[in-house]
């Protein structure tokens, strides 16, 4: 009876995870709920940012509304990009500014840049061709935002894009060197379970750009 009391005491023992492995356990779990956490924040940022219609209601003046470019199709802007072409006429028609900014380049095998659809498309609705300028140079967020940055310097702009963008476009207009404010469009054809993918993926874009600076983001994922 003896002999088997001390077995089984001897067995829960050995099957006691040591203090070494409790440690490393219990920092694998406080790194996972920081990073979660972190998500978290992160996530609800990006979706306040797009909710954000400060700048609409304050009838603040910038030197220029920037327009991030999105998919063109032979000239013409996608639905996405038309809305947020939109929405930048109606802050220029209010006198927020004096000048657009439209951003984007072009894939392999298109005929027009973003930039260059997105300017007939403003001009086709009023606004002077001498009231817009074309940034044709960037493929991505934050190339589009330097090129502009160089163009500028350091004014004050409003940024445009879809809700769940604006946060991280913000970002990284701040490490470029632009004073930037920012609006977003409210007609974007980006809704439901998508709207809900692209806040995640922003979320992830600004956690890990936060840490790295967004140009080593945009390095890594090239």
């Amino acid at each position: 009876m003896l002999r088997s009391l001390v077995r089984a005491e001897a067995r829960e023992v050995n099957d006691t995870p040591s203090r070494p492995t409790r440690r490393i356990a219990y920092t694998a779990a406080s790194v996972l709920l920081s990073l979660a956490v972190y998500f978290a924040v992160s996530l609800i940022q990006v979706w306040l940012m797009g909710r954000d219609d400060s700048f609409a209601r304050s009838n603040t003046r910038v030197d220029a509304v920037v327009v991030l470019g999105a998919a063109q199709y032979d000239g013409r802007p996608s639905p996405q990009f038309a809305a947020r072409l939109d929405h930048a006429l109606l802050l220029w028609q209010r006198g927020l500014a004096d000048s657009v900014v439209v951003t984007g380049g072009k894939q392999i095998g298109d005929r027009f840049t973003e930039a260059e659809s997105g300017r007939d498309y403003l001009v086709t609705r009023g606004v002077p061709v001498a009231a817009v300028q074309v940034e044709p140079r960037g493929s991505s967020t934050f190339t589009s935002l330097e090129s502009v940055a160089r163009e500028l310097g350091n004014r004050r702009v409003v940024l445009v894009s879809d809700p769940y963008h604006l946060l991280r476009a913000r970002l990284v207009a701040s490490e470029v060197g632009l004073q930037a404010d920012a609006s977003a469009t409210r007609t974007s054809v980006i809704r439901g379970v998508d709207a809900l993918r692209r806040n995640v993926r922003e979320a992830l874009g600004v956690m890990v750009g936060r840490v790295s600076g967004f140009r080593n983001l945009e390095a890594w994922l090239q």
